[in-house]
């Protein structure tokens, strides 16, 4: 290595700074030999010449591209590498790269819309699916209620990942439980009785579209649909004094389970 001045050359330091390369870096491939400094000063500091600054250019490009370092010294130095295809085939692996992102982009971006508005369906479809008395505004106002909390976050994810068919099949299950609820009343199913069980297992199972409902959730939910009013207008809707019967069986079913309902919070 030549002796030299300041003047002649780049300092480690000014080099990382002019080309956005950590020192670490530079001191690295100087070790493996991929760009060492080619002058010296007499006080040992090593530096770069504009042919060394080249150099780094076309590595920092490289490497910018995804070449390793390995693939980026056969580059650099061998007479026998194929440069335009390595740049080809390191292009085909970008553009793959791409696509990828673009995805993630747009799934990011049904998350985002799924996260402020709920079901991405337009009006017309919400009402095809969910039924004429379906409110559109009652997703914003669960939104302003529950928006901070983990079961929105996870209703998002999920109302992202659906499409029509995929919402429909949830609302054909929900219709199904809410018949079978009202039947299994008419029939004099009593809290506590192994067909209420199942009917406040498949609550669970169904209302899991949504997010995960734990049994104390599920007691706090039953809980609402007998006091919203809302909520029992749906219920009592189907059968009179089903919203307050099925809190009867979600009730029964934490005992069970060593829930006290009277206690039971969000969780």
């Amino acid at each position: 290595m030549l002796e030299a001045t300041e003047a002649d050359g780049l300092t480690v330091g000014q080099v990382s700074t002019r080309l956005d390369v950590t020192v670490r870096a530079l001191h690295h491939w100087d070790e493996i030999g991929l760009a060492r400094p080619s002058l010296r000063t007499a006080a040992g500091y090593r530096l770069y010449t504009a042919g060394d600054l080249e150099r780094l250019h076309r590595i920092v490009v490289y490497r910018e591209i995804g070449l390793g370092l390995d693939r980026i010294r056969a580059v650099l130095d061998d007479p026998a590498t194929d440069v335009p295809g390595a740049l080809r085939a390191q292009r085909s692996q970008i553009a793959d790269r791409i696509e990828r992102l673009q995805r993630l982009g747009a799934g990011l971006d049904r998350m985002i819309d799924a996260h402020e508005g709920g079901p991405l369906l337009t009006v017309a479809q919400q009402a095809e699916v969910f039924g004429s008395r379906w409110n559109p505004d009652w997703t914003a106002q669960a939104r302003q209620q529950y928006g901070d909390t983990a079961q929105w976050l996870q209703f998002a994810e999920r109302s992202a990942a659906r499409g029509l068919e995929e919402w429909r099949a949830v609302a054909d299950a929900v219709a199904g439980l809410d018949r079978a609820l009202g039947d299994a009343m008419d029939r004099g199913v009593a809290p506590g009785s192994p067909e209420a069980g199942r009917l406040v297992e498949r609550h669970r199972e169904v209302f899991a579209s949504y997010f995960p409902l734990t049994r104390r959730m599920q007691v706090c939910l039953g809980r609402r649909y007998e006091a919203d009013p809302a909520f029992a207008a749906h219920y009592d809707g189907i059968r009179a004094g089903l919203a307050a019967w099925f809190r009867r069986i979600v009730d029964a079913d934490a005992r069970a389970h060593g829930i006290d309902p009277d206690t039971a919070t969000w969780q």
